[in-house]
């Protein structure tokens, strides 16, 4: 019985009320200016540290950098939110232009200041970091001076980011207005109804498979009639980016996010290595529920299917207390931190036209605050997406009490407590599913997460680790692009598929995102490194949870080489790791194929 009605609707109002047209938010935008202003004037006179006597001079350029972005962070966390909620709000896209101006203006302070940094002796450097002042923030610290050892001069990356802007910026903004204008037509429950990009994926889950395919079909023919748009806007994204790196000296497209994950190669390679080792179970999932549903081999627009007549919807306010409920028996601090964010009208869930596609958390820093977005239909995989974006905003709570210099942490760690919290909602339905079909019903559910991770990421990342090779020589074609879609996808999912999604490229959200590249492998990462925290939280029980806000607060300050060491006592550059978190998940397959053994 659920005892409490949550509101299915943010409030953006707590931070400026009026929305896009809000004067509290035009306020807030000129002090942000004047800050910015400020900061500027403060780096004219700030030269190269002479000696170890310095240190406060340095952390008065921090705080003049913090006041700076946690500004510039949550005007551009809202106006992020108005633009999901509404695709249509033009206001909403002006001032994202402006902010955008305004961050560029910001990055060259910034590497202003990393090239002072690194042009300061070693013994000097040395001393500042052993100092009082400065110990705490050495791993960042010792991070930005490395980072500016492998850039161009300060006037060409500084001519770099006002480029940016207009040009490769400007590129990925095109590709959320051309997304937002998309409108596709689909027959439900015997009546056309238009969706949006974001309800019409949600029908990839319809128990109807008439209405799968003529969603994944309408969606496919709008692909295709802007196929060339999405291929002009990824080609002058993936240029910009390729010609800065050639600028730069960089051979490797892997080299910058690699960084940006502080991670090494050689554990992205053990990762992708042990999966590749281990997709036969998974395939042969593909096959089992190719059976179940009566075809000879999985399609895309299968891929979500239910694999039981069961289609018991649950309502927001039944999932948020079953969320609750779980993360209650894992630790008290997660639970009590979730009822806020629902009591608090953190989440925007309703089902309506003209929203975003996917979902997010964003974080507000001057407030202390997340906002979660995503579209509700009511599928126990809905409440599975709730519970990530929760785990997401768990982690900057947890992150709290830590100096803003030492809360940046990498995307893959990012993944981990997000997938962390969603892996405690999906095995808690599993265990308390009312009957056989229930059971099997959410078992696949998790089993689809595991294929999404280890076949359909890894799609992603032969697709665009292969597409930039070729950008290398010159604009790669949209018939190109749906070749290299398609080969990608057959080899990542073995030959457990039959009809693929080749404009693939074109729906993803996620290749068209400016400040992160290659925002796919992380989501692996963090889905593994989690399982093995996972399996240490079963093992300890509530008590486990010190420790976890322990390793959180370390995410932004060690590689997560380091990081897995320090907690897990585990070598993430060796296969061994991976395939323990790999075979928890073929446990999953395997109780599948035993459940379904009379279905097929």
């Amino acid at each position: 019985m659920t005892t409490k009605t949550y509101a299915e609707v943010w409030d953006l109002d707590v931070f400026f009320k009026g929305g896009s047209s809000s004067p509290e938010l035009r306020a807030h935008l000129d002090t942000l200016k004047t800050k910015l202003e400020s900061f500027e004037e403060q780096l004219s006179s700030f030269s190269v540290p002479q000696s170890g006597s310095e240190a406060e001079k340095i952390v008065s350029i921090i705080d003049g950098i913090k006041q700076v972005a946690e500004n510039l962070t949550q005007a551009g966390a809202v106006v992020g939110c108005y633009l999901a909620q509404d695709t249509t709000d033009s206001q909403a896209k002006l001032l994202q232009g402006e902010i955008g101006s305004i961050g560029a203006r910001f990055s060259s302070s910034m590497l202003i200041v990393q090239q002072q940094l690194s042009k300061t002796a070693d013994s000097v450097w040395a001393e500042l970091m052993k100092s009082e002042e400065l110990n705490e923030f050495s791993f960042v610290l010792n991070e930005w001076r490395d980072e500016a050892k492998e850039l161009l001069s300060e006037k060409e990356e500084d001519m770099i980011t006002a480029l940016g802007v207009d040009g490769y910026h400007g590129w990925g903004q095109m590709y959320d207005l051309l997304v937002g204008e998309v409108k596709v037509r689909v027959t439900v429950d015997g009546e056309e109804k238009e969706f949006s990009v974001g309800q019409a994926s949600n029908l990839s889950s319809h128990s109807d498979s008439t209405v799968r395919k003529e969603s994944f079909e309408a969606l496919e023919n709008a692909w295709t009639e802007k196929e060339d748009f999405f291929a002009k806007t990824l080609n002058h994204m993936a240029g910009f980016r390729l010609a800065v790196y050639k600028k730069r000296g960089w051979d490797s497209v892997l080299k910058e996010p690699l960084h940006t994950n502080r991670m090494k190669q050689e554990t992205l390679d053990a990762m992708w290595g042990a999966i590749s080792a281990n997709k036969g179970p998974f395939v042969k999932y593909l096959k089992r529920k190719a059976e179940i549903l009566g075809t000879e081999q999985m399609n895309w627009h299968d891929l979500d299917a239910p694999v039981t007549a069961s289609t018991e919807k649950v309502s927001f306010q039944e999932g948020a207390e079953f969320i609750l409920k779980h993360f209650g028996k894992f630790g008290p601090e997660l639970e009590a931190f979730s009822r806020k964010a629902f009591e608090d009208e953190w989440i925007e869930a309703e089902d309506r036209p003209n929203k975003r596609p996917g979902g997010f958390c964003t974080g507000m820093p001057l407030s202390q605050q997340s906002r979660i977005f995503m579209t509700y239909s009511g599928t126990m995989s809905n409440v599975a997406t709730l519970a990530h974006e929760l785990g997401h905003a768990y982690h900057s709570y947890a992150l709290r009490p830590v100096h803003w210099m030492n809360r940046r942490y990498a995307m893959g760690v990012a993944e981990t407590a997000s997938t962390f919290a969603e892996m405690i909602v999906a095995d808690a339905a599993v265990k308390e599913a009312k009957s056989a079909d229930e059971k099997l019903a959410l078992l696949e559910d998790k089993i689809q997460r595991s294929v999404a991770f280890f076949m359909n990421i890894h799609a992603r990342f032969l697709f665009e680790t292969r597409f930039y090779e070729e950008r290398k020589n010159g604009f790669v074609p949209a018939n190109r692009l749906n070749e290299l879609m398609e080969e990608a996808q057959r080899e990542a999912f073995g030959d457990g598929l039959g009809e693929v999604h080749p404009h693939f490229w074109a729906s993803k959200l996620h290749f068209y995102i400016t400040s992160v590249p290659f925002y796919n492998f992380p989501y692996t990462f963090g889905y593994l490194f989690s399982l093995s925290i996972y399996a240490k939280a079963i093992e300890e029980g509530s008590s486990f949870e010190e420790k976890y806000i322990a390793l959180l607060r370390d995410t932004a300050i060690m590689s997560v080489e380091d990081l897995a060491m320090k907690h897990l006592g585990e070598d993430i550059t060796q296969h061994a790791f991976w395939e323990k978190g790999i075979a928890l998940c073929v446990q999953d397959v395997e109780e599948f194929l035993e459940l379904t053994s009379s279905k097929g």
